[in-house]
């Protein structure tokens, strides 16, 4: 019985080949092909001929198969009533051999989801280093969501894994999918949650602010608990290995539009066993059983107080980036994005720069620069004490008095 439930979660949910599942379980690839074709668990040999459970050993495998705990009592009377003459004993002997095998096969049994359901989510690991200017790069991560119904997938990639990345990533991932699905399976991850675990966390207040824009109920796993969200494990492994092989990327950008004609390409192109067909076709099938993205999308830029720095720029993360010069000391609002970041003063915008993630970088924007430079000038003529001052013409003031020159 365990080899038949072995055999078949690796070839069901992990999709290893006959061969692999052989070597791994010590057994001719003859005996991997007969499990396979078994499918339910092999039932209990009959041991002995002539026993009074010989003509209703399939029957009881049957009640097991719609109810693997049922009591003996409940089965007996089932069986009295199809002319069984034994008494409970034997029944009940049978049973401690039988019943095991088949709560272990339910408990292995693949989960199913109605379309539209329910969707997982977790960060991907890439390792790939992207550039990111000055001869410098980053870790690429990836927050994959997957709809078990279809197998679909979609990812948007980040180069950190802070709240501020996760929200336009998880919206991101809906865009491509084309739908919002019921629920979101996750992890118990300091992205998400703000405190408590599983069933107790509590999510970050932005997190919880976008689900209820979303209509999505959020569900936050109990820690130890992975096989939960299978699905979005094996599509992490399944990009690992199929995506990323031989791929360079120049930058952040070029790894998301090489990734998104990847999987319309290839990914939603192949057959999944599991599904019975093409993934894009299932996917296709799943849409209209999604929830529409909310229009206009909700807001996901992240939002912080700075004061501007002596030297006239405001600081995020590791990049400094440019504002008008005369501010130094004053406290402005940011608005950041992975593509931008927007810079307003009492509600007026004073800056707008493209998103820089080279270590250390500082981006000056050029009139910033011509204004700090003309600045920097005035001051030095002041401490030099070279000012020059333009004549005055008097000529002037006489005529507003109306005297003559």
């Amino acid at each position: 019985m365990h080899d038949w439930a072995e055999v078949h979660r690796l070839h069901d949910r992990e999709q290893l080949p006959k061969a692999v599942i052989a070597r791994r379980l010590g057994m001719s690839r003859q005996t991997v092909t007969r499990l396979l074709e078994l499918d339910r668990p092999p039932r209990y040999e009959r041991s002995s001929a002539g026993s009074i459970l010989d003509p209703f050993k399939d029957r009881i495998a049957e009640l097991l198969d719609d109810d693997a705990r049922a009591p003996a009592t409940v089965i007996l009377e089932r069986l009295r009533r199809e002319g069984y003459g034994g008494g409970i004993t034997v029944l009940k002997d049978h049973l401690i051999r039988l019943r095991p095998s088949f709560i272990a096969a339910k408990a292995r049994q693949r989960t199913s989801y109605l379309p539209g359901e329910i969707a997982q989510g977790d960060w991907w690991h890439t390792g790939a280093r992207v550039p990111v200017g000055g001869g410098a790069s980053r870790e690429a991560f990836g927050w994959v969501t997957t709809l078990p119904h279809s197998a679909a997938h979609a990812v948007v990639f980040s180069f950190s894994r802070t709240m501020a990345d996760l929200l336009p990533a998880v919206v991101g991932c809906l865009q491509r999918l084309g739908g919002v699905p019921e629920a979101l399976v996750v992890d118990n991850d300091s992205s998400i949650v703000a405190d408590g675990v599983g069933r107790r966390a509590i999510l970050h207040h932005e997190v919880a602010a976008l689900a209820g824009h979303l209509g999505m109920k959020v569900i936050v796993l109990e820690p130890g608990k992975p096989e939960s969200k299978g699905q979005v494990e094996r599509t992490n492994g399944y990009l690992e290995g199929s995506f990323l092989p031989l791929r360079t990327f120049s930058n952040l950008p070029d790894m998301q539009t090489q990734a998104d004609a990847w999987t319309i390409d290839v990914a939603y192109r192949r057959h999944h066993r599991r599904v019975g067909g093409r993934v894009g076709e299932a996917l296709a099938a799943e849409r209209p059983y999604l929830r529409g993205l909310p229009d206009p999308l909700p807001d996901v830029d992240r939002r912080t107080e700075v004061r501007v720095q002596r030297d006239g720029f405001v600081r995020i993360g590791d990049v400094d980036y440019s504002v008008p010069p005369g501010l130094a000391g004053r406290r402005v609002s940011v608005r950041s994005s992975p593509q931008e970041v927007v810079v307003h003063l009492e509600g007026t915008e004073i800056a707008r720069h493209r998103r820089s993630f080279t270590p250390a970088d500082v981006v000056l924007a050029p009139a910033h620069a011509r204004a700090l430079r003309l600045a920097r000038e005035a001051r030095s003529r002041l401490q030099d004490g070279d000012v020059v001052v333009p004549g005055v013409d008097l000529t002037r003031y006489d005529a507003l008095v109306g005297a003559s020159s």
